[in-house]
Parts: C-alpha cells; structure tokens; sequence
C-alpha cells in the first residue's frame, strides 16, 4: 500500500518576523554594517570562497519508488516550497529530513516526469460533454439516430451542435437533407471528425444565408451539387459563415468546461499543455480559474492569429499558470476527402466535380507566403512562438520558409516555433527545423489506424501513406519533436494510449495493421516526447521535463513501470497521483 506519514510539527513559515530568515532581513543596520566591512576588507582579501550552507528541510520525501531520472532509477525524492532538492537513494536524502518532513512511502510505485501535451482544445472538450457527440466510426443510420435523440431533446429552435462523423464510415455523402429529416425544427451544424469540415441542415443554411448566389469566402468551400445548390457540407472558412450565428459561450460556462477538462488531463498525468487555439472568451476563462485558485496545470495560451487586438493586449490575460505568448496560425486544412491540406504533388483522387469553384488539386494554402512571412517575423520579434496548424506538406514548407525568414532577420530569438501535425513532411524539409530551431509537433490517435485514416489513405495514395507523420525522420535528423493530441477533435486525451502507439503504430494492445511502420520509435524516445522536449518547446526546460535537483517537482505516480510491462500494455496506465509544483492535483480513487 502507499502510506502517508506525517512527522513532528507543522512546517515553519519562513516569513514571519520571528523566523531567522525574518530576523537577519529584519535587521538593517547589522547587513548595511556587514557590507561596510567588506567593502573597507584589505587588499589580498579572497572573496570568492564558497558559503557553506545547511541543507534546505524537505516538506515533503518520496521513499521506496522507482524514479526515472536522466541518470538512470533513483528510490528517493525530497522536495521543497515545490522545488526537488535532492533524488537518489535514502542515504542521499536523509540530510534533508526533519521532524516536520512529510514522508510517501510508495511501495515500489513508478514515478515519472510530469507528461505534456502540446495541442488541446479543453474549453471545447469540457464543452462537447453536453454537444451532440457522433461515435467515431459511425455509420449512416447511427450518426443520424444521435442526430434525431438530440433534436427529441431539444427545445424547437435551439441550435444542435457537436460531431465526431467521417465520410468514410458514413458511407454515403453527407447533405442537409439528411439532417432536416431528423430535425426538422432545429438548425443543426455538425463538425466531422477532423474539425475542418462542417455538415448543416437547411435552417443553419438560412440562418447564414448561404444559397445558390453564395460565393465561397475567402479560404472556406461550401459544396454544391451539380445544379451549384449547396449540399450542407462546408469547408474550413465557411462553416464560420454558420458557426458565427450560434450564440457565443459565457466566460463563467467556459470556465466550467474548462474545470472539467483540466481535471481529466490531470488524471493522466499531463501537467503542462498548449491550449491552441485561444479566443478572449477562453483567456477570460483561464482568468476566472486562476482567480479563483483553480488553475493547477500550467498553461500557455496560442491566441488566434486572426485577432491582432487580442494579441496586442496579451499581458491583460496573464496568470500565475496562464502564459500568453503564443500565437495560432492556419496555413492549411485537411488531407481528406475535401482536399484543404495544401499538398506539393496532387491528391490521388478527383473527387469534385465542375461545379467546385475552388481548384483544390493540391489543396488550399490559407495565407500567401510573402504574408507569412512578415507575420512569422513580426510575432518573432515582439517574443511570441508561433503555432502553425499544417497538415500538408505544402503548408510544413511555407511554415518552415516563414521561420527561416524570422531567423535571418531577427536572428535566433529564443522561441522555438512549433510546427504542428505534420502528417506528410517532405524529408528534404525535415532536416531543416533543427538548424533553425524550429519543432515539429505530431499529433497522436492518427498515427495508429482509425476511422479518418480511409478517408486520407484514399485522398492521396498508399505510396504517401508509408511515411505517414514522419516522427522516427524527425528525430534521426536531430529536430526537437513533440506531442499534440488535438483533443478534444480526438476521443480521449490520454498520453498512455499516445506513447504506446508511437512504439506500435498498430491498435492500442496492438494487432492488425502496422500504419507508417517505419516512422516506429523506442519507448524511451516516446517518454522524451512527452516530458523533456516538451518542456524545452515551452521554453520551460530549465525548470520542467525531468526529474532532477534543482527542477519544479511536477512529477506523477503510475501503477506500472511502463519499460517492465509488454509495450502492448502500456495504453492500460493507471495514474495514481500528479504533483504539479509539489502540489498534489489529482489522486485516484
């Protein structure tokens, strides 16, 4: 069992007058004496001999563990006011004990860095809680059932909202005469399984005023059929035309959904994230939790880029656990059967007809380079990372061109810009980021098979599929990698499952096909993912990411160790509990 032993008094409070601490700072004349003294000193004086100090008191010790660190298992940890200041074995330790140390024994349990994830969505997953979820994988005649349970609860008139459906398991083309079947009373907009696609009824069209004289806007497609009437379904920039008209969120129901969600990512064991895409509503919410002593996780915030208002009152938003400084950009969509990632060859398939008025033959590329560009540099300037959402491998090179931009104007400005999900890189681009210290941030729950993956193995062809998100390209080519779930655009947030399917590329417990078999990593290349390269894309890994003396203890408790178990289990992880700064957030039941 884990026992939790608590030994002598209460720990001091080193601000009070009465303190040592107190007293000396307390104390004017004797310090103001003191440097008087060494500034008259002789010549000759030595003044660079060390001071010796007592060793700091641990309020708390963490004892008979299994505890990776960067130089190899340790069974014993001390922290202090959240620091760790000492790991190693219990003779190590005992300088830092003291009656009022608090001592966890875990009984062999694992203790591991705290993991990150480095592209979630939690307002909206808090949110989808209470949406109209579609289960992956859905056919047809299930999707629509959901759709019709929804609009049977709702009042008539309230919007139905929420998604998860992919054409590929649909089996038939989406329309809004499907929807106004089964919720004739409703207007009904559906976001597919990427996010990048939305399905309207007929209402939701009107409400938007979208019809046959309708031209698409500007980086969005609304499809039609032969006769130029739109279908329902609409691409990237247009479903804003709809999503628009849905009633915005309060601050304090963001705030909740929010709550929902940091607890769920706490309870596997993330402790720091990138929340990608950042609108005020969400930042105000952050700022509730964070008021309110709620925010445990620490958080940096990617503001849209299309709000340079938001983004030019960044600091109003800070936060204890709430940073800023960062930057979302879009360059691209999709690589599925709406052909919007931005493609260097063409995509296998036609599948449009005459009536599409957008070519998208390799795709979209949402901003022009030039823009870009300037963009990429002025961000990098003012401090901010920047956040590219880039699927294709068109849309990687622009970011990357953007980036080597930034550096030859500005010159390395200590941002690490994160290009995010990569799922076809060209290699001749891949071994760029390093030199220009950029990050490729790949993205978990489609690098294994899943029901998007027909969608896109038909979009561009098996031969493309073979190098599906190069992760094992990045890392040979020395590039600093990271993970980003897109939760919740994904089912689940959980890393374990992420980890595993790194190693595998086939099913969580493995079996069947083996997806982008030569993009497989070791484990250990994984766990580095998740904690110290994490942490170093965060600009955060001289205090996070490992555990070592001298670092934030936001460490976690497993109930495995995962490098003892069969690979094929590690998606089974348990956590027990998640410390972040010393402080313990979550516990399981």
């Amino acid at each position: 069992m884990i026992g939790t032993v608590w030994l002598g008094a209460p720990k001091p409070n080193f601000n009070s007058k009465n303190s040592s601490v107190g007293k000396i700072m307390g104390n004017k004349s004797a310090m103001l004496a003191g440097l008087a003294s060494i500034v008259a000193a002789p010549a000759g004086a030595q003044f660079n001999q060390p001071t010796e100090y007592a060793p700091a008191q641990a309020d708390l010790v963490i004892e008979d563990a299994q505890i990776y660190t960067p130089d190899g298992w340790a069974t014993t940890l001390a922290i202090a006011d959240g620091v760790i200041i000492a790991v190693g074995s219990e003779a190590d330790i005992a300088p830092f004990r003291s009656v009022s140390t608090m001592v966890l024994d875990l009984d062999g349990r694992t203790v591991m860095p705290g993991l990150h994830d480095m592209h979630v969505h939690p307002m909206g997953a808090g949110m989808a809680q209470s949406a109209c979820d579609i289960p992956h994988g859905s056919d047809a005649e299930a999707a629509l059932a959901v759709v019709r349970q929804c609009a049977d609860d709702a009042e008539p008139g309230e919007w139905i909202t929420g998604g998860g459906y992919d054409n590929n398991s649909l089996g038939v083309a989406p329309t809004q005469l499907m929807l106004d079947e089964v919720a004739p009373d409703n207007p009904v907009l559906l976001r597919d399984i990427s996010g990048h696609s939305a399905w309207a009824n007929s209402s939701a069209l009107a409400i938007a005023e979208i019809d046959s004289s309708t031209s698409d806007p500007e980086g969005g497609i609304i499809e039609r059929d032969t006769r130029g009437v739109p279908t329902g379904v609409l691409r990237e920039a247009a479903a804003m035309l709809v999503s628009s008209r849905i009633p915005e969120v309060s601050v304090e129901d963001g705030a909740a959904a929010l709550a929902w969600s940091l607890d769920e990512m706490a309870s596997f064991g993330i402790t720091a994230f990138d929340d990608a895409g950042v609108s005020e509503t969400t930042a105000r919410a952050y700022n509730l939790l964070a008021d309110q002593g709620d925010l445990d996780l620490r958080v940096r915030g990617c503001l849209w880029g299309g709000d340079m208002g938001l983004i030019a009152r960044h600091m109003e938003f800070a936060r204890d656990n709430f940073s800023p400084t960062c930057v979302k950009l879009v360059l691209d969509g999709v690589p599925t059967d709406g052909h919007t990632a931005a493609m260097i060859e063409p995509y296998a398939d036609a599948g449009h007809g005459e009536h599409d008025q957008t070519a998208r033959e390799r795709g979209l590329l949402l901003v022009p380079q030039d823009e870009l560009n300037t963009l990429v540099a002025d961000l990098d300037r003012r401090g901010f990372t920047v956040k590219f959402h880039a699927a294709g491998d068109a849309a990687v090179r622009a970011g990357l061109d953007a980036i080597e931009f930034a550096r030859a104007l500005n010159g390395y400005s200590g941002q690490y810009h994160n290009v995010g999900h990569n799922s076809f890189v060209q290699m001749n681009d891949i071994g760029r980021a390093r030199d220009m210290f950029a990050s490729f941030e790949f993205s978990p729950y489609i690098w294994y098979p899943s029901p998007i993956i027909g969608d896109i193995r038909r979009a561009v062809g098996e031969e493309r599929m073979q190098r599906w998100i190069p992760v094992k390209d990045a890392l040979d080519a020395g590039a600093l990698v990271v993970p980003g779930s897109d939760w919740s655009v994904v089912p689940s947030v959980n890393p374990w499952i992420a980890i595993e399917t790194l190693v595998t590329r086939q099913v969580p417990g493995g079996g069947g096909e083996m997806l982008g078999a030569q993009e497989r990593i070791t484990l250990e290349q994984a766990v580095d993912i998740f904690t110290r390269q994490s942490a170093q894309q965060m600009n955060f890994g001289h205090a996070t990411g490992t555990i070592e003396t001298g670092k934030l203890a936001d460490i976690i408790v497993i109930d495995r160790n995962i490098f003892e178990v069969p690979i094929t289990d590690v998606h089974e992880t348990q956590v027990l509990m998640t410390f972040v700064g010393g402080e313990l957030v979550y516990t399981a039941d």
